[in-house]
């Protein structure tokens, strides 16, 4: 993937910090624009793809690489 727009470090925060940040974050966003969120809270890996379903954005992709998530999502 290419470069997001803005990637926030969500890192140390536990549930529900990393999608309330994300969901702050992609307010000042215009649509079609990225978010790439770095989180270590093993709650995210559901929590952040059923917030982007409830509130109408798209998960790009999420990976993880030993205790980190990454996640982007474009702003619906």
């Amino acid at each position: 993937m290419d470069e997001p727009d803005v990637t926030l470090d969500a890192l140390g925060l536990l549930c529900p910090l990393p999608v309330l940040k994300a969901r702050k974050r992609l307010s000042t966003l215009m649509s079609g624009q990225v978010l790439r969120m770095v989180a270590d809270d093993p709650a995210a890996i559901v929590d952040v793809p059923h917030f982007c379903t409830e509130a109408g954005h798209t998960l790009l992709d999420h990976r993880r690489e030993g205790l980190t998530l990454t996640f982007d999502i474009c702003k619906g």
